[in-house]
């Protein structure tokens, strides 16, 4: 991943004099380097700025040290007209200079010490577009291990954040609706481009293609996977679909586990969270948050044995941040939420498909370095061949054919 020409010391120092409102600012030394490892970025590239700099304070000259995160519009790459068809880096720059600070500001006002994101330092909207985000690195937070899965504690730390992110939303949508419902286009709507319409089926051909040389799953199953990609995306559209007699939140829009950072206690506990990558939010049902998330991020045993109790602290949660943002909007019942699960479970089964596969494989294992900077469709392809996933899946399955979900029919519930 080569850097951008334009990502210089004179470029750098213009930045942090605007963000810092300071003209004295002085860079002397500038090192960038890749902030993720070859094969982790899908629709942006991101650069780890470390900056030596002077500046003048109080009438002294004092010398100050920085690192900060660029994230950069992917030009060219298997992905690069679906995010721009999509407009997925518009999207985050306006969720991360307009409307993650009015939600933040809310939780402060209100004595929430909780905070969401990375803090935007800087969005440049022309071409070359990028974003410029405080590194999470030096406060302490840190990716967890997308293939081992995140553990309970792991998710209840999330779910937490989560439920507040979403009552936050909806406290800015009380003063400005607007400000929510202008992000009106998930992954899911019959409006979105060509490339997104057909990742989803496509990946869906991917899993049968594989799961027709397991022979641990029943023929009858392998025969459904074969059927399922035929109208895929419309039936995804359907569990999706935004209801304005549901209650709806400024959801997040892609919770898995690269999404979020943890910060952990002496004794490695997670006690801190962060969300990254806001590139498809939207104005939705929260439920498609958590299925998102559990179609993609706990680790397998969380999956078996918690889900219910990771559903019931996001309720506790989010009914809480509502009632100390003073909402006057009515909170969901837990019934409701159970309900909403089970409705638009369809949402949860294509997510599984789909991304869980890219969660759980080792893609640095099965090709070279320079391969995996060139990501393309054949390295997802791969991802379906993983053991891990092979496990997670003839185990998942059987589960999702009890409950109707491999059904062609099937939509919202």
């Amino acid at each position: 991943m080569a850097v951008p020409k334009w990502l210089d010391s004179d470029y750098v120092q213009t930045i942090l004099r605007k963000a810092e409102k300071d003209d004295s600012i002085r860079v002397s030394s500038l090192s960038v380097k890749p902030a993720i490892a070859k094969g982790e970025n899908y629709a942006s590239d991101l650069y780890r700025l470390n900056v030596d700099y002077s500046r003048i304070l109080e009438g002294r000259q004092v010398t100050e040290s920085k690192s900060v995160i660029t994230k950069v519009a992917t030009d060219g790459g298997c992905r690069d007209e679906m995010a721009r068809e999509s407009r997925f880096f518009e999207i985050e720059m306006s969720m991360m200079s307009e409307t993650l600070p009015r939600m933040q500001e809310i939780l402060t006002s209100h004595g929430m010490s909780a905070s969401l994101s990375a803090q935007c330092l800087h969005i440049q909207e022309a071409d070359p577009k990028h974003l410029f985000l405080e590194d999470l690195l030096v406060a302490g937070f840190r990716l967890a291990d997308r293939r081992k899965g995140l553990d309970l504690d792991h998710c209840l730390v999330a779910m937490r954040n989560l439920a507040k992110f979403h009552a936050a939303s909806v406290a800015l949508g009380e003063k400005d609706l607007q400000a929510v419902k202008k992000y009106n286009k998930g992954m899911f709507d019959k409006n979105q481009c060509n490339a997104v319409i057909e990742f989803y089926p496509g990946r869906a051909k991917m899993l049968a293609e594989e799961v027709a040389n397991w022979p641990e799953l029943s023929p009858r199953i392998r025969q459904k996977l074969a059927k399922l990609p035929e109208g895929l995306y419309e039936r995804g559209c359907e569990a999706a679909l935004l209801r304005e007699d549901d209650f709806n939140v400024l959801t997040h829009g892609d919770v898995w586990t690269n999404n979020m950072m943890f910060r952990y206690d002496e004794n490695h506990k997670p006690i801190d969270h962060r969300f990254l990558d806001f590139q498809i939010s939207n104005y939705a049902s929260p439920v498609l948050d958590l299925l998102y998330f559990f179609a993609t991020s706990p680790n397998d045993d969380v999956r078996k044995q918690h889900r219910e109790l990771i559903v019931r602290e996001y309720h506790a949660a989010l009914t809480t941040a509502m009632a100390q943002l003073k909402c006057s909007t009515a909170g969901p019942s837990l019934e409701y939420i159970m309900d909403s699960l089970r409705k638009r479970a369809l949402f949860e089964v294509i997510l599984t498909f789909s991304i869980l596969p890219l969660a759980l494989f080792d893609l640095k294992s099965a090709i070279s370095p320079e391969e995996a900077e060139e990501y393309n469709v054949e390295h997802e392809r791969l991802s379906y061949k993983g053991e891990l996933f092979r496990k997670v899946m003839t185990r998942i399955l059987p589960l999702y054919d009890s409950m109707g979900l491999l059904d062609t029919q099937n939509g919202l519930r």
